[in-house]
């Protein structure tokens, strides 16, 4: 950004978007046109067109206490593509919106919009367009994005059958433990904030609650081992509650092993610090941004020995339910009680 601004009337809102957007490059020929008419004009040609869309709200899904702004503009944008990719698919374009309170500056709006530059970059997608306004209380990011797939490649919840098995990529619980840890330093400084906080060490699970990243090398690597994925989604509210969408959808069972489970020793580590359970963590953490999929069996010699991903079950009939296979061998219902936006939690 070249000439600095502080406060937002400087510039209203048009000379803000011009503002913002001045570094905004185009990554396809699918763009058409992008910002600066009343509307993006897209041409996918023959793919499908897939569209997600997520909302950030202060207070609710990031605390500015902790957060860096050019990691949250990042996330935000992140948390879309992680859809897109859940659809077996790969997003082309974002458009971007800010409802603004008086309490920012240009600055600070300026440096959130230079993380979601930065990441449309890394993954090589067009911004296209957005709104602003202004909000009475606190800041809410809107980030919607647009993909594209063939037909045939396109995966849903709704395709995995008995005996498939379940996959998901990287590890879990990694974002919880992150979160846990910046709000013990928040409590911390609100009692001294003078106090410098105790986060040396613990770079993994901050990142993975501060900076996730979305899993475009997964979609990659199954398309280069010609495995289509019978059902998808990404782990965004936790790994219980979103074996539960897929087995809704699917209208199947499942037998998930808790041994199985991909946990990070660092994870590990913060969550035992915290007198939590690990596995519990990882069930109902969320915020993991990892893809959890279901494949014939006739595609495990494909897949097997991958350290992108590991097997951590399979699918069942629907009368068997949703089950837990502990370590010790016993078999118990799983509980999903995950991010809920209206609550909490949420139990199944």
């Amino acid at each position: 950004m070249s000439e600095k601004y502080n406060d937002l009337k400087d510039l209203g809102e048009f000379k803000l978007i011009d503002y913002l957007t001045q570094n905004v490059k185009i990554h396809h020929a699918s763009t058409i046109k992008g910002i600066g008419d009343d509307a993006a004009v897209l041409d996918h040609e023959s793919r499908k067109t897939i569209v997600s869309t997520d909302m950030l709200v202060e207070g609710v899904h990031f605390d500015m206490v902790f957060t860096p702004l050019k990691h949250l503009g990042y996330k935000a944008v992140v948390v879309n593509l992680s859809d897109i990719y859940a659809m077996n698919a790969h997003p082309r374009q974002l458009t971007v919106s800010f409802a603004i309170s008086s309490k920012y500056s240009v600055e600070a709006i300026s440096e959130i919009y230079e993380g979601m530059i930065h990441a449309a970059n890394f993954y090589g997608v067009d911004i296209v367009g957005g709104d602003t306004t202004s909000s009475l209380k606190g800041l809410v990011i809107s980030v919607t994005a647009i993909g594209e797939a063939k037909e045939e490649d396109l995966t849903y919840r709704n395709g995995a059958k008995e005996n498939d098995l379940l996959i998901v990529s990287g590890d879990l619980g990694g974002a919880y433990a992150g979160l846990n840890l910046l709000q013990r330093e928040k409590e911390v400084w609100k009692v001294n904030p003078n106090m410098q906080p105790e986060l040396e060490g613990f770079d993994y699970v901050l990142e993975r609650q501060l900076k996730p990243e979305a899993r475009k090398d997964v979609v990659k690597y199954l398309a280069e081992l010609g495995v289509k994925p019978t059902s998808m989604i990404d782990v965004s509210d936790g790994l219980a509650s979103e074996i539960y969408h897929l087995c809704k959808n699917s209208e199947v069972g499942c037998s998930l092993y808790e041994e199985k489970i991909p946990i990070d020793p660092m994870t590990h580590k913060v969550i035992r610090e915290f007198d939590l359970d690990p596995t519990v963590a990882a069930l109902s953490g969320g915020e993991d941004y990892e893809l959890l999929f279901t494949i014939s069996q006739s595609d495990y010699d494909k897949v097997k020995g991958n350290p992108h991903w590991t097997v951590i079950g399979h699918m069942t009939d629907k009368s068997q339910g949703v089950n837990l296979i502990t370590t010790g061998g016993s078999v118990t219902p799983l509980k999903a009680q995950g991010w809920d936006s209206f609550g909490k939690e949420k139990e199944e």
